[in-house]
């Protein structure tokens, strides 16, 4: 764990924080400046920083984890569609240097751009 890392210290319970999904080694929360209502995280237990340093071991578990998620926001929040993102580096847009990706609720004509 990383003192400095703020999915680190969500982890160790410095920072409250309402899970939506949790398995052993991934867990998923509402993201705290959503572009679109829903918009979540799912993020590693473990302090890796990008998707190049998570073990291909735990791959099941992150898919686990995505489609949980993503099923239960599609449920509850009745939404018609979604993006996973993961940015990897800053010049792609990691802002936090802890894995994580992002599900982003979408709905026809919603206005929102993907860079694909």
């Amino acid at each position: 764990m990383m003192d400095n890392c703020v999915f680190c210290n969500i982890i160790k319970g410095d920072i409250p924080t309402k899970k939506i999904y949790e398995n052993e080694n991934f867990f998923s929360i509402p993201d705290a400046k959503p572009i679109v209502e829903g918009h979540s995280l799912v993020i590693s237990k473990k302090h890796f920083k990008t998707s190049l340093d998570l073990p291909n071991s735990l791959g099941t578990e992150l898919l686990d984890c995505i489609k949980k998620t993503s099923l239960k926001l599609i449920d509850e929040k009745k939404i018609e569609a979604f993006n996973i993102i993961n940015n990897n580096f800053k010049a792609a847009g990691q802002v936090v240097n802890h894995i994580h990706f992002h599900i982003i609720p979408r709905k026809k004509d919603d206005g929102l751009k993907m860079i694909v």
